[in-house]
């Protein structure tokens, strides 16, 4: 495969709107060649047999599991709220909605 050249890596500048010197040009064209050899590699590697997968180790729930305990009543929470209707905040509204 033949490596990125320095043009089209100029070319890619100016699709980006980047400004590049001579010196970034050949710097860039090096590590995109180098970038794209190694993506090459990886997907050599990668075969049928093998299921795509988002994470390479299994994931667990780490969540804990749902239990009961003792809160506030409706009575308790709103007890401090400088305006409630049907046991909820009231707010003002906002959007002008309806």
């Amino acid at each position: 495969m033949p490596g990125i050249t320095r043009e089209e890596v100029a070319h890619l500048a100016r699709l980006s709107r980047l400004e590049l010197k001579d010196e970034e040009l050949d710097h860039f064209a090096e590590q995109l060649d180098v970038i794209i050899g190694a993506v090459a590699r990886v997907s050599d590697v990668a075969d049928e047999d093998v299921p795509p997968t988002s994470h390479p180790l299994p994931l667990t729930n780490v969540m804990r599991a749902d239990e009961v305990r003792p809160s506030l009543t409706p009575e308790q929470a709103l007890s401090g709220a400088p305006a409630q209707e049907q046991q909820r905040f009231k707010v003002p509204q906002i959007l002008g909605e309806d």
